[in-house]
């Protein structure tokens, strides 16, 4: 018996081992899909062993993963949801009874229920596709929203601090370990011009306007599963990052990775626009699940959400050139100055489009509100 099917059978799984494959396009858990013979009748598992040098309390993060995946599968139950154990994930706990199992390197792995017939894709196709995956993380958050138990652990602390980011970037300009910021002063001009802007949601949520919530906090398409027959967005996964947060950024997410036509390391920004047809499709699957449990000042900021999220990012990935490339991974020296370049053309796109998106967000919000009275 082998060191990793060792692991394997310290979960609570019976049959007999047949094969595990690596699984998926993640870049920071080791993912593999491994079947068993339970009968006669193959059942497949997804094994992952968490990155403990990005989450470095895998204890607690598994804490948070197994309140929210017992919760949602309560959920789902209670509301009788149709091919509800595909709808979202399951943890299997060890034999222990715990939610994780350390192998022989000290190293914590889980298991999933492994949820056949969906895949993820990393490239919205279609209006359509945007619209289901935003329906799946507004139905996300609408799950959650009584969670029991207390607050989530916080796995990256600060991650959606977009003070701090533009704090992190000023430094990095001033430090300048590489001399590099001579040649990017439009980009670091750009982000000075809106230095008033960058706590805008922050500001929202300390003066009541809007609460904290469960959020995913890496919102793009691949995170969420979708059927492979009906095309209809399934399940949520990766909730590595699922801990206090604010809607608006999950959302924001959303826009920054699903509406520009390009990839955020197009080589010619002045290709970057938003799509208004894809945003309007965002807004229209977002408030289909989150009509009814958002309230006034999360509807009516999720273009601003859109507009900050991809700022953030933008501010992140030049402070990360400035740097020397130290966390994002990158195929060549100025990887990510162009995709900052990319998020800086996005936030122009937005901004140039805001009053026609809020109009969007407001017309959709009367639609489903009405479409709720008349049901």
């Amino acid at each position: 018996m082998t060191d990793f099917e060792r692991t394997m059978r310290s979960f609570a799984i019976y049959g007999d081992f047949v094969d595990a494959q690596p699984y998926g396009t993640g870049h920071i858990n080791s993912t593999y899909k491994a079947s068993f013979d339970q009968a006669g009748r193959r059942v497949n598992y997804l094994f992952q062993r968490i990155n403990d040098r990005v989450f470095r309390d895998p204890e607690a993060l598994m804490d948070n993963v197994s309140r929210i995946c017992d919760h949602l599968v309560e959920r789902a139950e209670r509301e009788n949801l149709p091919d509800a154990s595909r709808r979202v994930l399951s943890l299997i706990r060890s034999r222990n009874g715990e939610a994780w199992v350390r192998d022989g390197d000290g190293h914590y792995w889980r298991c999933y229920f492994f949820i056949e017939g969906a895949t993820g894709h990393d490239v919205v196709q279609s209006p359509t596709q945007a619209k289901e995956a935003a329906r799946c993380f507004g139905e996300y958050l609408r799950l959650l929203a009584d969670l029991p138990g207390g607050r989530l652990h916080e796995t990256i602390p600060d991650f959606h601090d977009t003070p701090g980011r533009f704090q992190n970037l000023l430094q990095a300009v001033e430090n300048d370990p590489f001399d590099l910021a001579s040649a990017v002063e439009d980009e670091i001009s750009f982000f000075l011009d809106r230095r008033d802007d960058v706590g805008t949601l922050i500001d929202l949520h300390r003066n009541g306007m809007i609460p904290e919530r469960v959020t995913h906090n890496d919102t793009k398409l691949n995170n969420v599963l979708i059927d492979t027959t009906t095309h209809e967005a399934m399940c949520v996964i990766d909730l590595d990052t699922s801990m206090p947060g604010l809607s608006l950024y999950d959302f924001g997410d959303l826009v920054r990775t699903s509406t520009s036509p390009v990839p955020e390391d197009h080589q010619r920004p002045d290709e970057v626009r938003m799509d208004f047809t894809m945003f309007s499709a965002l807004v229209e699957g977002f408030l289909e699940s989150g009509v009814d449990f958002l309230n006034e000042s999360e509807i009516a900021g999720l273009p601003e959400g859109g507009r900050i999220m991809t700022m953030e990012v933008g501010m992140r990935f030049l402070t990360d050139y400035l740097l020397g490339n130290q966390y994002f991974k990158t195929s060549y020296p100025e990887h990510n100055l162009v995709r900052c370049r990319t998020q800086i053309a996005l936030v122009q796109s937005i901004e140039e489009q805001m009053q026609k998106m809020s109009d969007c967000v407001e017309t959709t919000r009367e639609a489903k509100r009405k479409s709720i009275r008349i049901s």
